[in-house]
């Protein structure tokens, strides 16, 4: 993940897998619970589809304020897929016209966390590919990325910092757990406080 051409690409690819498992959700998914604690399969698609909106405004403006992230009002099945296209490629055309020295504030990071366009890119790969398993373990399915995305995923997981923030109300991820082995992705889902084993 060195350049920004192959930054772009992967995410492009992060997000058109998590597409294909939008695709899939049928109305009654919606009431599943989440790994994400409290959230229902609708929330936490509530919730991946303002980050888009919101990491694409802060692309193209170099910021934007924390009503940009804000998901959806209302989300049925019926609406979801089309929710979700617009807002991937929505956030596709911003970070493809990024120029490559684009700094962007993220205000869900903080009030002065100001990071280059292809770190972002790189956060929001992240969240991506971790939300695509979410999404998986609602329905009841496996999932694993490709290698390329497993390892651009791994590689942004272990600058995630752990600690007590992570026990905090609204935390990014939850605490950190055991991997119990090796493989790349279990150990970057069991960093961000996912059961690796699901």
């Amino acid at each position: 993940m060195n350049t920004v051409p192959h930054v772009r690409s992967l995410h492009r690819r992060a997000l058109a897998v998590a597409g294909d498992l939008v695709a899939r959700i049928r109305p009654s998914d919606l009431a599943r619970p989440s790994p994400c604690a409290g959230w229902d399969l609708a929330a936490l698609m509530t919730h991946a589809i303002g980050q888009n909106h919101g990491f694409a405004t802060a692309i193209q403006d170099g910021d934007a304020p924390v009503s940009a992230y804000a998901g959806p009002a209302e989300l049925t099945a019926a609406g979801l897929a089309g929710l979700w296209s617009t807002s991937a490629a929505r956030l596709t055309a911003a970070v493809a016209s990024a120029p490559v020295q684009q700094q962007v504030r993220l205000v869900e990071f903080g009030p002065n966390a100001v990071f280059p366009v292809n770190t972002v890119v790189g956060f929001h790969l992240l969240d991506t590919t971790v939300h695509s398993w979410d999404i998986a373990a609602s329905l009841g399915e496996s999932f694993r990325p490709n290698d390329e995305l497993v390892a651009a995923t791994a590689a942004v997981a272990r600058q995630v910092p752990g600690g007590a923030a992570r026990s905090q109300p609204g935390a990014a991820f939850g605490p950190e757990l055991p991997a119990g082995q090796s493989d790349p992705w279990t150990a970057a889902l069991a960093h961000l406080g996912r059961e690796a084993a699901g």
